[in-house]
């Protein structure tokens, strides 16, 4: 045996006897152990008293078949999550840091058995694993951790659907079951303040993953090299882990025991100890990997490209990357895996592409699907109307719904909001949730009729999107999330080609507040690829548009599609006067050619931007959170 595996093992046996030796006292006495019932009130022994409590109740309630293999199972099961209760409760309240690694060695063991367990109470009968106890993933889930949402998981108040949200620095929190934003994890503060020499918590909030088990939410910030890892029932930080720089996207192994961040501002993949919480190899990849998903079995993990026009197949035992597979363009922010393990698809945002691939070698290219320009993210979805791929394309402001099989077929486009970015299925197929990034804004989307029914609004700048069945074992899951604030207080405009011009330029924008100062965010469309562009903020709508002061300048990608930022004193001169005597101090947008005078879009629609509040500091960012 060797020496790591005896020592996990030993962890789990002082664990086991622990827990074992403390329910023989409460069986012997009929009740709560007297020195721990009401001697000592303090928040942790009140946390273990019920853990124990509801460990042993559990234990009573299990259906004894005569079976030894079904019942052993049925009993160690609950035994083993009163063990991981209590070891939460130490991580929590307890400050020995020999305690605290045996605790988060017990959590990691434990929650591996229980995984165990539950595969052969399945395997024993389909009824077992309907009865599994709640909040627990079943057998199935686990062996999918790219794609956990399993068919047999209805929609409930105990699922989670997250945005990790780049302008505000927060992760948004939904409650699916009732689409209401529950409030927000606040990681670092929004600019300027996160500029200053002195700031040390999390930048640019962007990507995200979760554990198999569902209790741990990994967030990416691009800015402050950072991966959070969050703990979804009490939606506290658990550590930060600093890597390399600018990584965009994690996920853990199907087995929970690494979590790979991409470094997509260098060539590698980092291999985390989620347990640990340090970084624990690295994998060397094409430069600037996007995103990283495994296939079920763990086999294969894939790694497409943000900079280069290749996707990397790495065998996860070796480490190495066993497969260059040639992308139709340089740009791949995100993929997924189906279910079944048989195929990858995976977007490309500079070209408009979708591109299908096989994920059993030679791994050869299936299909490529021109989706649209600003192909952000796909989902895959099976549920009792077939198989699908849902992909936001953020130039169109929609999804593109395709019937997934030799010849994928477009059968829906979905209007959806401005900017269409991050999106994840739900755990029965019958929903997908779509983060809106220049809205603000998350839309659910019923699959079975292809129709918005909700509309949630987040923190600024939505990035990716989870959606996490059973998140929360129990209890309501509010804690230690905070108001949404002035997050939600954003301005939107559009612009349209000027009448009779015959162009085709359409652009949404959105323009966030950021204490004293505004972010504008455009996302157009419809230009010449590779030509260049300027965005102005004008006197007049209309030609001549008077005084003009540039904001920023883009170059349009492949699909004639970019987007483009710019900060500055923006809300005010944007929003529509009150009275005809403040007219002239409005501004417009519009967007011309670079080095001309003439517009292709102009500003053409007002939606009322909130005025910009007294300067105030947020609510300070979630403990650990630095």
């Amino acid at each position: 045996m060797a020496p790591r595996t005896h020592h996990r093992l030993r962890l789990t046996g002082i664990a086991g006897t622990m827990v074992l030796g403390l329910i023989a006292c409460q069986a012997d006495t009929g009740s709560v152990h007297p020195h721990m019932g009401h001697a000592d009130t303090t928040s942790f022994s009140q946390e273990m008293n019920q853990s124990m409590q509801a460990m042993t109740k559990a234990m009573a309630g299990s259906s004894m078949t005569g079976d030894p293999d079904h019942d052993f199972a049925a009993m160690m099961v609950p035994h083993h999550q009163g063990a991981i209760a209590m070891a939460k409760a130490v991580l929590e309240h307890g400050k020995d840091p020999v305690l605290r690694r045996l605790a988060q060695e017990i959590i990691v063991t434990q929650q591996q058995e229980i995984a165990v367990m539950e595969g052969r109470l399945s395997a024993k009968s389909a009824s077992s694993r309907k009865a599994s106890l709640p909040g627990t993933p079943s057998g199935a889930q686990r062996r999918s951790s790219t794609d956990p949402a399993d068919p047999d998981i209805p929609i409930s108040s105990q699922d989670r659907v997250y945005t990790s949200d780049q302008t505000s620095n927060t992760v948004s929190v939904i409650n699916p079951a009732t689409n209401r934003l529950l409030g927000v994890i606040r990681l670092g503060d929004p600019v300027p303040g996160s500029l200053s020499p002195l700031y040390k918590n999390q930048l640019l909030v962007h990507g995200g993953g979760f554990s198999p088990d569902h209790r741990t939410l990994a967030t990416v910030s691009i800015g402050s090299n950072s991966v959070t890892l969050i703990d979804t029932s009490t939606n506290k930080v658990k550590g930060v882990v600093y890597i390399g720089r600018s990584p965009h996207e994690a996920f853990f192994t199907p087995d929970g025991k690494e979590l790979w961040a991409t470094v997509r501002g260098e060539n590698y993949v980092s291999v985390i100890d989620p347990v640990r919480m340090r970084e624990k190899r690295r994998v060397t990849t094409a430069n600037g990997p996007g995103m990283v998903l495994f296939r079920p079995d763990g086999k294969y993990a894939f790694v497409p490209s943000s900079f280069t026009p290749e996707l990397d197949v790495v065998d996860t035992e070796t480490y190495r990357v066993v497969a260059r597979v040639p992308q139709a363009s340089p740009f791949s922010p995100n993929l997924a895996v189906s279910r079944d393990g048989s195929e990858v698809w995976f977007t490309l945002k500079d070209s408009g592409k979708t591109q299908i691939m096989s994920t059993r070698p030679p791994f050869r290219i299936l299909s490529t699907i021109d989706s649209g320009p600003i192909t952000n993210h796909v989902a895959l979805v099976d549920n009792s109307a077939g198989k699908f791929a849902y992909v936001t394309v953020g130039g169109e402001n929609v999804i593109k719904v395709y019937r997934r099989g030799s010849s994928p077929s477009l059968v829906a486009t979905i209007p959806t909001g401005d900017l269409p970015h991050g999106i994840w299925g739900s755990g029965d197929g019958t929903r997908v949730y779509v983060g809106l990034e220049n809205q603000d804004a998350v839309v659910a989307v019923d699959t079975l009729k292809n129709k918005v029914i909700a509309t949630i609004r987040v923190g600024q700048q939505p990035q990716q999107l989870l959606y996490v069945p059973r998140a929360v074992p129990r209890g309501s899951g509010n804690a230690n999330l905070q108001p949404i604030g002035v997050a939600g207080k954003a301005g939107h405009l559009t612009l349209s080609p000027p009448k009779g011009s015959g162009e085709r330029a359409h652009a949404t924008v959105s323009v966030n507040a950021l204490g004293a100062l505004d972010l504008l965010q455009i996302a157009a469309t419809g230009l010449n690829p590779g030509k260049n562009y300027t965005l102005w903020l004008t006197e007049r709508r209309t030609a001549p548009f008077g005084l003009k002061q540039a904001l920023t300048m883009f170059t349009a990608n492949a699909a004639g599609a970019q987007i483009g930022q710019a900060v500055g004193l923006l809300r005010e001169v944007l929003t529509p006067p009150k009275s005809a005597a403040s007219a002239p101090d409005q501004r417009y947008l519009i967007i011309t050619p670079a080095g001309s005078s003439t517009a292709v879009a102009v500003q053409d629609r007002f939606q009322p931007m909130p005025p910009p509040e007294s300067p105030s500091p947020e609510p300070a960012p979630a403990a650990g959170g630095s």
